[in-house]
């Protein structure tokens, strides 16, 4: 596979991609390697990368605990006291292994570090590889409101080996796929199609998409580094979808959704309005419902939780003003920016998908 070029750094794939790892290490010669890891990425995916790495460098393993309820400024503290406390400096290199946490939060913590030290990531989930590979967006939650600390700051370069997904469960891989779809809708409509046409998902018919997919968001990030246009169109299912997460990350009686099966149910959502609002055609409605409940277990909104999501809507990153802001579709690969939704019709969207 051909590496990609997104902004300072290369995103690179498969045996090529531990090959310039070890260049890289090899030309630039960091004091100490430190590997941030979580319980799941030390046990799966440590024992495929130490193989790989040719150097003397002395290597320090750190270890935060495993999913997004960790992603806060605490687990930043805790990994800032063990750089310290193992005599990090500024010629250290940060290496991510792990999902989007690791590589956000990690990324985030290597550049606030003494004002910034190396770091690559190695993203080991499919949403990780696809989604936060590219962009140089680092950061954490603040709360259950998701990544509202953090800053734009590029890693040396990003590896991606789909060895890695064999370490990760089923419901993962389709967290992962989300992402994709989300491409697929927007961007290039032939990703959809592949996507439809799945008999099951499994690693050897995703991993097939892993590159076109890394290929849109880059495409659209380094047209718009900040997300002042064409950007926002990464966001699509992501305002409720956001929203519907954080609501059942916060409540007691609910289980957990992935960020993937709750983007899903924004998407979903935001497909509807968009017939509603912008006329988007019917039958790719119904298409996108039916596709995605085809992939993901309906979740369970009991209409007595609309106003807890919805209150969530105000702290989106996107919006401006106190005004919540929607990307919504006209067509596949056609999209309408910072459109304006009633509270009525946001409640019409959500009985639309339990319906």
């Amino acid at each position: 596979m051909q590496p990609i070029l997104s902004n300072n750094y290369y995103v690179n794939f498969k045996e090529d991609a531990y090959r310039k790892l070890n260049v890289y290490i090899s030309e630039n010669r960091p004091s100490t390697i430190f590997i941030l890891v979580d319980e799941n990425t030390n046990n799966y995916c440590l024992p495929i990368l130490l193989p790989q790495l040719e150097t003397e460098a002395e290597i320090e393993i750190i270890e935060i605990e495993a999913g997004e309820v960790n992603k806060n400024l605490d687990t930043c503290s805790g990994v800032w006291h063990a750089l310290t406390e193992l005599g990090a400096d500024r010629k250290s290199l940060m290496i991510n292994l792990g999902g989007g946490v690791i590589t956000d939060l990690g990324g985030f913590v290597a550049s606030t570090f003494k004002r910034g030290i190396a770091f690559i990531n190695i993203p080991t989930t499919l949403l990780s590889m696809v989604d936060a590979s590219v962009g140089g967006k680092t950061g954490v939650d603040l709360g259950v409101l998701k990544n509202q600390i953090g800053l734009f700051s590029d890693p040396e370069m990003v590896l991606i080996d789909p060895r890695y997904l064999e370490t990760i469960s089923d419901r993962e891989l389709r967290s992962g796929l989300a992402e994709i779809i989300k491409y697929g809708i927007t961007y290039d409509v032939k990703l959809w199609n592949e996507i439809k046409k799945f008999k099951e998902i499994n690693i050897s018919a995703i991993s097939k998409l892993i590159h076109r997919s890394i290929e849109i968001k880059n495409e659209v990030v380094t047209k718009d580094p900040k997300e002042k246009g064409l950007r926002k169109i990464l966001n699509f299912g992501h305002t409720l979808g956001h929203a519907i997460e954080s609501y059942f990350l916060e409540s007691e009686d609910k289980e957990n959704l992935t960020h993937g099966e709750a983007i899903a149910i924004g998407m979903v959502t935001e497909a509807f309005i968009s017939q509603k609002l912008l006329n988007f055609p019917s039958e790719q409605l119904k298409s996108i419902k039916e596709t995605i409940l085809g992939i993901y277990k309906k979740a369970e909104i009991d209409v007595l939780d609309y106003e807890g999501i919805l209150n969530l809507l105000i702290h989106d990153k996107k919006n401006v003003g106190g005004q919540v802001n929607f990307v919504l579709l006209t067509n596949f690969e056609q999209f309408k920016l910072d459109c304006k939704v009633e509270k009525s019709l946001l409640i019409e969207a959500l009985n639309y998908y339990n319906a």
